[in-house]
């Protein structure tokens, strides 16, 4: 296993200093990066008093979009089940 990596992260104008496992800097450089895209996407659509707002409207959106992702597994894992039932009904009648 690598040591620790000590890494630097800055959204919305502040610097978070992070002690990670070497795997996850790709991630979490990406996962900054998304934030502050989407920061500067709020800031230029809507007149925004505090980056405070900003940062709950992103938080937000990254959590309704893993919410989304969720509930459109379960609904295709629900049609996946649905189509395998008919399918063993078809071959239980060829039989």
């Amino acid at each position: 296993m690598a040591a620790p990596l000590k890494i630097k992260i800055s959204i919305a104008d502040r610097v978070y200093p992070l002690t990670i496992d070497p795997k996850k800097e790709e991630g979490l450089r990406k996962a900054a990066k998304s934030i502050e895209s989407l920061i500067k996407q709020f800031e230029q659509s809507y007149a925004v008093r505090d980056k405070q707002d900003v940062l709950a409207m992103c938080a937000l959106q990254f959590a309704a979009k893993v919410e989304q992702e969720s509930l459109d597994t379960q609904y295709d894992d629900i049609a996946v089940t649905q189509k395998i039932k008919e399918l063993h009904k078809l071959l239980d009648n060829c039989i």
